[in-house]
Protein backbone atom coordinates (compact mmCIF):
# COMPACT_ATOMS: atom_id res chain seq x y z
CA UNK A 1 0.00 0.00 0.00
CA UNK A 2 2.92 2.61 0.98
CA UNK A 3 4.33 1.51 -2.31
CA UNK A 4 1.25 2.35 -4.06
CA UNK A 5 0.65 5.82 -2.50
CA UNK A 6 4.65 6.80 -3.41
CA UNK A 7 4.83 6.27 -7.27
CA UNK A 8 1.21 7.12 -7.70
CA UNK A 9 2.41 10.60 -5.82
CA UNK A 10 5.16 10.68 -8.28
CA UNK A 11 3.51 10.23 -11.13
CA UNK A 12 0.81 12.44 -9.88
CA UNK A 13 3.19 15.57 -9.49
CA UNK A 14 5.25 14.86 -12.78
CA UNK A 15 1.30 14.86 -14.45
CA UNK A 16 0.30 17.99 -13.08
CA UNK A 17 3.40 19.49 -13.57
CA UNK A 18 3.07 18.59 -17.66
CA UNK A 19 -0.42 19.49 -17.69
CA UNK A 20 0.09 22.95 -16.55
CA UNK A 21 3.02 23.34 -18.85
CA UNK A 22 1.06 22.59 -21.80
CA UNK A 23 -1.58 24.70 -20.11
CA UNK A 24 0.94 27.53 -20.39
CA UNK A 25 2.10 26.77 -23.90
CA UNK A 26 -0.96 27.84 -25.71
CA UNK A 27 -2.79 30.11 -22.87
CA UNK A 28 -1.20 33.08 -21.11
CA UNK A 29 2.25 35.00 -21.58
CA UNK A 30 4.13 32.96 -19.36
CA UNK A 31 6.50 30.91 -21.98
CA UNK A 32 6.99 33.96 -23.97
CA UNK A 33 9.95 36.11 -24.34
CA UNK A 34 9.67 39.11 -22.14
CA UNK A 35 11.08 41.12 -24.87
CA UNK A 36 8.24 41.35 -27.54
CA UNK A 37 11.06 42.08 -30.55
CA UNK A 38 12.55 38.85 -29.29
CA UNK A 39 8.99 36.83 -30.14
CA UNK A 40 8.28 39.34 -33.36
CA UNK A 41 12.09 37.63 -34.14
CA UNK A 42 11.72 34.15 -33.36
CA UNK A 43 8.53 34.50 -35.34
CA UNK A 44 10.49 35.25 -38.93
CA UNK A 45 13.48 33.00 -38.48
CA UNK A 46 13.89 29.68 -39.28
CA UNK A 47 16.12 27.02 -38.00
CA UNK A 48 19.25 25.51 -39.85
CA UNK A 49 17.64 22.11 -39.68
CA UNK A 50 14.47 23.08 -41.78
CA UNK A 51 12.89 26.24 -43.58
CA UNK A 52 9.59 24.74 -43.25
CA UNK A 53 8.83 26.26 -39.68
CA UNK A 54 10.17 29.52 -37.67
CA UNK A 55 11.90 29.62 -34.61
CA UNK A 56 8.66 30.64 -32.85
CA UNK A 57 6.48 27.41 -34.27
CA UNK A 58 9.56 25.14 -32.80
CA UNK A 59 9.46 26.54 -29.46
CA UNK A 60 6.08 26.16 -29.13
CA UNK A 61 6.01 22.40 -30.69
CA UNK A 62 9.08 21.68 -28.42
CA UNK A 63 7.19 22.83 -25.47
CA UNK A 64 3.94 21.37 -26.38
CA UNK A 65 5.43 17.66 -26.71
CA UNK A 66 7.58 18.30 -23.70
CA UNK A 67 4.78 18.56 -21.92
CA UNK A 68 3.26 15.48 -23.46
CA UNK A 69 6.29 13.37 -22.18
CA UNK A 70 5.49 14.32 -18.84
CA UNK A 71 1.79 13.56 -19.17
CA UNK A 72 2.49 10.09 -20.63
CA UNK A 73 4.93 9.25 -17.80
CA UNK A 74 2.09 10.34 -15.28
CA UNK A 75 -0.23 9.08 -16.48
CA UNK A 76 1.14 5.57 -16.97
CA UNK A 77 3.27 5.14 -13.91
CA UNK A 78 0.39 6.33 -12.06
CA UNK A 79 -2.08 4.05 -14.03
CA UNK A 80 -0.09 0.95 -13.08
CA UNK A 81 0.72 1.57 -9.82
CA UNK A 82 -2.65 1.67 -8.94
CA UNK A 83 -4.12 -0.64 -11.20
CA UNK A 84 -1.63 -3.25 -11.88
CA UNK A 85 0.93 -2.65 -9.18
CA UNK A 86 2.24 -6.64 -9.01
CA UNK A 87 2.67 -6.09 -13.15
CA UNK A 88 5.06 -2.66 -12.62
CA UNK A 89 6.70 -4.02 -9.59
CA UNK A 90 7.67 -7.12 -11.41
CA UNK A 91 9.25 -5.44 -14.01
CA UNK A 92 13.31 -4.32 -13.72
CA UNK A 93 12.57 -2.61 -16.84
CA UNK A 94 9.80 -0.38 -16.18
CA UNK A 95 11.04 0.64 -12.64
CA UNK A 96 14.46 1.70 -13.88
CA UNK A 97 12.92 3.30 -16.55
CA UNK A 98 10.97 5.35 -14.41
CA UNK A 99 14.01 6.52 -12.64
CA UNK A 100 16.19 7.09 -15.16
CA UNK A 101 13.43 9.62 -16.74
CA UNK A 102 13.26 11.39 -13.51
CA UNK A 103 16.58 11.61 -13.09
CA UNK A 104 17.52 13.18 -16.47
CA UNK A 105 14.15 15.57 -15.53
CA UNK A 106 16.37 16.64 -12.56
CA UNK A 107 19.25 16.92 -14.31
CA UNK A 108 17.49 18.88 -16.88
CA UNK A 109 15.87 20.86 -15.03
CA UNK A 110 18.50 22.16 -12.58
CA UNK A 111 20.93 23.18 -15.31
CA UNK A 112 18.74 24.89 -17.56
CA UNK A 113 14.99 25.27 -16.17
CA UNK A 114 14.03 27.46 -12.79
CA UNK A 115 13.22 26.31 -9.27
CA UNK A 116 9.18 25.38 -9.36
CA UNK A 117 10.01 22.59 -11.82
CA UNK A 118 13.49 21.56 -10.30
CA UNK A 119 11.51 21.35 -6.99
CA UNK A 120 8.71 19.75 -8.55
CA UNK A 121 10.54 17.27 -10.36
CA UNK A 122 13.31 16.54 -7.22
CA UNK A 123 9.31 15.85 -4.81
CA UNK A 124 8.70 13.28 -8.14
CA UNK A 125 11.97 11.59 -7.80
CA UNK A 126 11.77 11.43 -4.34
CA UNK A 127 8.62 9.81 -3.86
CA UNK A 128 9.58 7.36 -6.68
CA UNK A 129 12.65 6.53 -4.54
CA UNK A 130 11.19 5.92 -1.12
CA UNK A 131 8.38 3.86 -3.02
CA UNK A 132 11.16 1.77 -4.55
CA UNK A 133 12.94 1.11 -1.31
CA UNK A 134 9.55 0.35 -0.05
CA UNK A 135 9.63 -2.81 -1.72
CA UNK A 136 12.77 -4.38 -0.07
CA UNK A 137 11.61 -3.46 3.34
Amino acid sequence: MITTLFLTASGGIILALGMVHLLYTFRGPRLRPRDAHLQTSMTQVSPVISRETTMWRAWVGFNASHSFGAILFGLVYGYLALTNQAFLLASPFLLVIGLLFLGGLAVLARRYWFSVPFVGIVAALFCYVVGLITLFV
